[in-house]
């Protein structure tokens, strides 16, 4: 076992091989408080990629309620238990195991293998909240927290495009690997004999096998599409704007400038996807701001309070850049905020520019000019 560096553990954690970053890495926030679980991605995912034999149960993409959501079915409670206590310090350094340091013997991951009728329920869950409605007629916050004693919110699930994969160090095959110029994890489709290995290792659930072919798929990142210039199906159709995809760079070299530094690593309001696991996922998540915050520490780290009190402050160039997520149907590797206006860039040229706050216009009751009255009606 190698040790890596995870920055978001704060610390080096065991791992099968040493540190290999590609030249640039793929990376996507999620804004969970703007989704509407409408599941558009989910379609436009599905029709792209997965609408042949075998693939009937694949959902890349999926949009799944929380808590009581699952796709496949208790997926993050399982492998939660499995991993056992998970802490983290006052600094913010995790000092629980990774699922790389509590692998059994003989194996390279600590994983389990989702049951045939876990793969059957997607919608389970959906629209459920934290506990029983009961009498209650209007919600209420905790304290003057926020946080509203009964909850629920979507979580909006693709492939992490790790970069310590779970299911790239599993493979018997060496038939996953990373592509060395954007980070984007596939896998060989000429080389898989289909071990299911990657199924039973990724924590996330988001390899998954095809009983036609015999072969794992998984999300591809819309690879022909982001070698273009263009941002992934899911992220171009999603009616909530939730979403931006481009390129991350180490904290220590984060750019102010560049989109993903910029929520993740300078103002930190888009947080991992249980990093505890140790696998460095870069899809990030800008958590709820209603939601119990025990529960947001559990599922985004213990920088999730922090992030959504930075979300709730709306600083100008925060707000202006969150104003550009699907205003493009570019990725977006640079932006700049400005005189009340926000514009998005990919490699040098301009894409877009949208105001940050939307302009107002008030029509008076009386038209002097023509003789009339007017009425805003719609």
């Amino acid at each position: 076992m190698a040790k890596v560096k995870n920055w978001q553990l704060q610390r080096e954690m065991a791992y099968k091989y040493a540190a290999a970053p590609p030249k640039r890495q793929i990376a996507y926030v999620f804004d969970t408080n703007k989704c509407i679980a409408c599941q558009t991605c989910t379609v436009a995912c599905k029709t792209t990629w997965t609408s042949g034999e075998g693939e009937e149960h694949m959902f890349w993409n999926n949009v799944e309620t929380k808590p009581f959501g699952f796709y496949p079915l208790a997926w993050d409670v399982k492998i939660l238990e499995k991993l056992k206590r998970q802490s983290w310090s006052a600094e913010g350094a995790y000092v629980g195991e990774t699922i790389f340091e509590a692998a059994p013997e003989g194996e390279e991951v600590l994983g389990y293998m989702p049951a045939k009728e876990d793969w059957s329920h997607p919608n389970l869950g959906e629209d459920e909240v934290n506990a029983p409605i009961g009498n209650i007629t209007s919600m209420s916050t905790e304290g003057g927290t926020g946080a509203h004693d009964r909850w629920m919110f979507y979580l909006a699930r693709i492939c992490n495009h790790c970069s310590s994969p779970a299911c790239l160090v599993a493979c018997p095959r060496q038939a996953i690997y990373k592509r060395p110029e954007d980070g984007i994890v596939l896998i060989d489709q000429e080389r898989c004999r289909g071990y299911q290995k990657c199924v039973q290792a990724c924590p996330y659930k988001k390899p998954m096998f095809n009983p036609k072919s015999g072969k794992s798929e998984k999300c591809i990142a819309c690879y022909p599409l982001i070698e273009k210039g263009i941002a992934p199906r899911c992220v171009q159709t999603c009616i909530g704007k939730i979403r931006m995809t481009g390129f991350i760079n180490a904290p220590d070299k984060a750019d102010p400038d560049n989109p993903m530094d910029y929520l993740v690593h300078v103002a930190k309001v888009a947080v991992p996807l249980l990093p505890q696991l140790g696998t460095l996922p870069n899809v990030y998540y800008i958590p709820p701001i209603h939601v119990d915050k025990t529960y947001l520490s559990q599922m985004f780290g213990p920088g999730a309070g922090d992030a959504v009190e930075t979300y709730k402050r709306r600083e100008e160039k925060t707000v202006g850049l969150l104003t550009l997520f699907g205003s493009t149907d570019h990725w977006v590797d640079k932006f700049k905020v400005e005189k009340g206006l926000a514009t998005a860039y990919q490699d040098g040229k301009e894409l877009v520019t949208v105001p940050v706050k939307e302009p107002i216009v008030f029509r008076v009751f009386r038209d002097e000019k023509l003789d009339v009255n007017r009425h805003s009606v719609t």
